[in-house]
């Protein structure tokens, strides 16, 4: 596990969907050996639960959504992250302005947007899969692979 960060935040518009995977993903994959936690640059009036597609995408793999609860930068009890990872240029430029004056890397990964697919509920699914599947592999390369005890 050389090389890997205390601390990572994952940032995107709404912290519904694309950086609540992220974390969700991060989490499966390192389990407690790097804190987590993922904002949004805002929230929507009465949106207090993370989108179902994420919350299925994820749970197709183990991973655990449930009572996940969007928040926002100001949301923050601690800013003091290793390594801040925007989703979206809108974030990244909060990401920027958070950086200025401390000591964490800044890393942009653009991230298509799933909730901009159409169709069926199953096409829908679709484009929320390959959004996780790109989010877990881009976590892979970054980080490595995590290793097991014995393994």
């Amino acid at each position: 596990m050389e090389g890997l960060p205390g601390a990572v935040l994952f940032a995107c518009n709404f912290n519904r969907v694309r950086s609540p995977m992220a974390e969700a993903l991060m989490k499966m994959a390192f389990g407690s050996r790097v804190y987590v936690d993922s904002v949004g640059l805002k929230r929507e009036p009465g949106e207090t639960e993370v989108d179902p597609f994420a919350l299925a995408v994820i749970d197709e793999l183990g991973g655990d959504l449930h009572g996940f609860r969007p928040k926002t930068f100001d949301d923050l009890e601690d800013d003091s992250f290793d390594l801040v990872i925007s989703l979206t240029p809108e974030a990244q430029h909060r990401a920027v302005e958070l950086s200025r004056g401390r000591a964490v890397d800044i890393e942009y990964w653009p991230t298509h947007d799933p909730t901009l697919a159409e169709g069926s509920r199953e096409q829908r699914l679709d484009a929320y899969r390959e959004v996780r599947d790109q989010l877990a592999r881009r976590i892979r390369e970054r980080f490595g692979k995590a290793s097991t005890f014995g393994g």
